[in-house]
């Protein structure tokens, strides 16, 4: 553990400090909990839960040892702190519009959180990973085309199932999982941000086939695409 390190943990999974930690020396840090729920119960049900909520996708499993390891760049920690600071403050006052607050402090917090999480070629070069870092650049490259496992491995010069071991091993996502995620991730935006049609949003993220881009996207959220863009026009 380090200065600036943020730790997403999913809900359900229990983490302990592990093996090896006898040099461990006393540290302090900001500690947040909080159900789907607290982002606010006005939009439709189906979009309060971990997988379908934008927000939340940070928290989703996958990471290997339970917990997703972000790194905070060292000029953004004292708006962290003082974000931090200020959820802490209106939860223990409890003064008039407290709730209110709360619920916008929390709602940067997963902004910024979500940022962070959302550079995976960055973060993984930070962590020393160039292989991992390979694989996401070219998948961050090419994922609004058909791409395979094959073609994946072969940019990165190591056998389809070597690749998958190694990825698999290292992120707990296999390679056609990330390659889907990162779709899923720009097709979210231009759902929100455009008014491209569903059929358009589906090609330029990869889909040349309509019916199987709802029906994968569909599978993701627990939502339609359609069903996405409204809620998120609210």
């Amino acid at each position: 553990m380090e200065d600036g390190d943020a730790y997403v943990i999913a809900p359900g999974e229990v983490v302990g400090a592990g093996a090896g930690t006898s040099g461990f020396h006393r540290g302090e840090g900001w500690s947040v909990s909080f159900p789907p729920e607290a982002l606010g119960s006005q939009a439709p049900g189906v979009f309060l839960s971990w997988r379908a909520h934008p927000l939340l996708f940070p928290f989703v499993g996958g990471a290997a040892g339970g917990a997703q390891r972000l790194k905070v760049p060292l000029s953004e920690r004292p708006s962290w702190s003082e974000r931090f600071s200020a959820l802490d403050l209106e939860l223990s006052r409890r003064r008039d519009g407290y709730r209110e607050a709360v619920l916008s402090h929390l709602t940067l917090l997963l902004v910024e959180l979500s940022r962070l999480a959302a550079d995976v070629v960055g973060d993984l070069r930070l962590k020393d990973e160039p292989l991992l870092a390979e694989v996401f650049g070219f998948i961050e490259e090419r994922y609004g085309e058909r791409i395979s496992l094959k073609e994946v491995a072969r940019a990165v010069s190591l056998s389809p199932g070597h690749l998958t071991t190694v990825v698999g091993r290292k992120t707990g996502r296999t390679v056609l999982e990330w390659i889907s995620e990162r779709r899923m991730a720009e097709a979210r935006k231009l759902l929100v941000q455009t008014d491209l049609t569903i059929e358009e949003v589906g090609r330029r993220v990869g889909y040349g086939d309509p019916g199987y881009f709802v029906r994968t996207f569909r599978r993701a959220h627990g939502a339609t695409p359609l069903g996405w863009r409204r809620a998120g026009r609210l």
